[in-house]
């Protein structure tokens, strides 16, 4: 029995949710539960314009350098091509790293409308910000430094919280807080308890 759902992943960077939507989407084909997913990750799209070594590359690489956000118009452009390219009738999907402001937020919600999604489950991997600064630094990325990490913790709270939460009391969409401290397994076994899946 394939069964449809919409997954859509927030987190602090470093919450592990790139990590999580992995698994997610494992668990769902090994048990069977749908064997068509899409997940899209605009972080690794970014990272492809980037290596492409367009002038648009170079563009992204210095923003994300700074750790601020790119603009909506990319984001939700690169966002809507996965879609569009990858969506079937029966696609379970999950997004990560998107919406991230506002305006993506209701650019999401269009296309849910579109698509037909009307149980769309909100997962919040939760995380204390001197967590995420420790798991931030151990990566060792070259944006991993103060200036770039101070940035992101100031666009995630004034853009990527206030996204998720116009979610929160909307019809059709679940709100799912899961404790991102523990373990990688111990985080999937609380989401899988959360989603009832």
């Amino acid at each position: 029995m394939n069964k449809i759902y919409t997954f859509v992943f927030f987190g602090i960077v470093g919450s592990g949710k790139g990590t999580q939507v992995k698994l997610l989407e494992q668990y769902l084909k090994d048990k069977g539960l749908s064997n068509d997913v899409v997940s899209t990750s605009t972080g690794e799209e970014f990272r492809k314009i980037i290596s492409s070594g367009s002038y648009t590359g170079q563009l992204v690489k210095t923003i994300i350098e700074k750790g601020e956000l790119q603009p909506d118009f990319l984001t939700i452009s690169l966002f809507t091509n996965i879609l569009a390219s990858g969506m079937n009738e029966n696609t379970s999907f999950m997004a990560d790293g998107y919406p991230r402001t506002i305006e993506q937020s209701l650019a999401f919600e269009s296309a849910m409308k579109f698509y037909n999604r009307k149980d769309v489950h909100i997962i919040y991997i939760e995380l204390s910000t001197e967590e995420a600064v420790k798991r931030m630094k151990l990566r060792g990325r070259t944006d991993d430094n103060d200036e770039g990490i101070a940035n992101r913790l100031e666009v995630y709270k004034n853009d990527v919280i206030p996204a998720m939460n116009y979610f929160n009391g909307k019809e059709g969409y679940t709100m799912h807080t899961i404790n991102g401290e523990q373990s990688i397994d111990d985080v999937f076994k609380d989401l899988i308890k959360s989603l009832n899946l």
